[in-house]
């Protein structure tokens, strides 16, 4: 079966970026979450990658059709 990423409606706290990454290297949503929180305070591109990937990962509905 073939890994593929997408954001996820389920269990998402804002568009389902962290959780969509969470399911795809198979870990907890909150370390996805924490890294993004690091990469922000100590290289400032947390939240443009968050919101870049927003933009471009499809949703779950749109990847399993």
């Amino acid at each position: 079966m073939d890994k593929k990423l997408y954001k996820v409606e389920d269990g998402k706290m804002l568009c389902g970026v962290c959780t969509g990454l969470g399911r795809y290297f198979s870990i907890d949503p909150t370390v996805i979450r924490l890294l993004l929180v690091c990469t922000n305070v100590f290289y400032g591109v947390g939240t443009f990658c968050y919101i870049l990937a927003a933009i471009i990962l499809p949703t779950e509905d749109k990847v399993y059709k």
